[in-house]
């Protein structure tokens, strides 16, 4: 999967990236498949397919096999309920802690996490014009495929 990009003073955008192909161009690229870019004439559908596509393999590139991985791993407890409202955890200092109220992660692991993401995400905008770079994205898309439709999150779509 490739979707054009432009740099202008230096910066990198996504969105309707500067392309000189005529409408008919890129109706032809549609029945041909993976779409190479997007554009201003691109109907609404296409340009969802792609921005799915993108964003699986975003989240497979960059959020995936990270410290998140390390937070994922170890014993899973046993529930009964299902909500795990009947699973206790006892702490050095012998405090009982129901296990929704237990912090999952701490501010050193949130903070190295989120960094690591940070800098994920910035090497796939700054290589997103390497052909070498577009063939691992291609090859992580052929993964990503198989997961869920992507939807929108009203939290960060609402003004």
């Amino acid at each position: 999967m490739h979707i054009c990009s432009s740099r202008s003073s230096g910066g990198h955008s996504l969105t309707h990236a500067r392309v000189t192909e005529t409408v008919t161009e890129v109706e032809k690229a549609v029945e041909r498949g993976p779409l190479r870019c997007y554009h201003p004439a691109m109907r609404k559908e296409d340009e969802e397919r792609i921005a799915a596509r993108l964003a699986k393999v975003m989240a497979m590139m960059c959020v995936r096999n990270t410290k998140l991985e390390d937070i994922h791993a170890g014993r899973v407890p046993v529930t009964k309920t299902g909500d795990y409202s009947d699973v206790i955890v006892l702490d050095a200092e012998g405090r009982k802690i129901p296990w929704p109220e237990v912090s999952h992660i701490d501010d050193a692991q949130m903070r190295e996490l989120m960094k690591e993401v940070v800098n994920r995400l910035y090497t796939f905008h700054m290589r997103f014009d390497d052909p070498e770079f577009q063939a691992r994205i291609d090859r992580w898309d052929a993964v990503a495929a198989k997961w869920d439709e992507p939807e929108i999150n009203q939290s960060i779509a609402e003004p």
